[in-house]
């Protein structure tokens, strides 16, 4: 998750200072994704070295506010118009472990899924129960918060349906075998093996 254009579409609004940032940005999120006012002021040296932020006023307490530029403003614009790319380049921990789980000789791979599948459960049943700490749920930060908790929610279910598939694949070739020893073909340094990849980024 970037907190760079989150800062700056928070900044489209009016000047801020750092721990106002940080306070703005969480209380329209529901607290979901905790930032440090490092990060913070960290993002705030870049967006200004990239010209999209500007040091403004600063306060009778010493804060020093930031404003946004207008090609902030365009990069605001541009972000709020295009989508997140979510392809398929990102690992997810609970995938890889469960492929390795399954072709890994010597590893129990149920034991793999049901630890997760129980985990996955806990964490819907937290997200179902969970409020928005102060706030009235009419209210803008109530409801911007169940938007966050609708969307954490869809994806543990997703999570949860997919760990049950995989399950259920297990069990029917209970007979079969996923493993795969250590392939004897030892690739040179820096070359791919000819075998299909996808590029992955962290």
């Amino acid at each position: 998750m970037s907190v760079r254009p989150s800062l700056l579409a928070i900044l489209d609004q009016g000047p801020c200072y750092g721990y106002q940032l940080r306070a703005e940005f969480e209380r329209r999120t529901g607290g979901a994704w905790p930032v440090n006012v490092g990060q913070v002021y960290n993002t705030l040296e870049r967006l200004e070295r990239d010209g999209l932020v500007a040091k403004a006023d600063v306060s009778s307490q010493g804060h020093v506010y930031w404003r946004i530029t207008e090609a902030g403003r365009a990069a605001v614009a541009h972000w709020f118009a295009s989508p997140v790319d979510r392809g398929p380049g990102t690992r997810d921990e609970a995938t890889v472990k469960i492929a390795l789980a399954a072709t890994l000789p010597g590893v129990d791979v149920d034991t793999a899924v049901a630890a997760q599948l129980q985990a996955c459960e806990n964490r819907l049943s937290a997200l179902r129960q969970a409020t928005f700490p102060g706030e009235d749920p009419s209210s803008p930060a109530g409801q911007a918060w169940g938007l966050v908790q609708d969307a954490m929610i869809a994806a543990a279910d997703a999570e949860h349906a997919w760990l049950r598939r995989a399950r259920a694949r297990f069990a029917q070739g209970a007979d079969e075998t996923l493993e795969l020893p250590l392939d004897d073909v030892r690739p040179r340094r820096g070359r791919p093996t000819g075998r299909a990849r996808t590029d992955v980024v962290d």
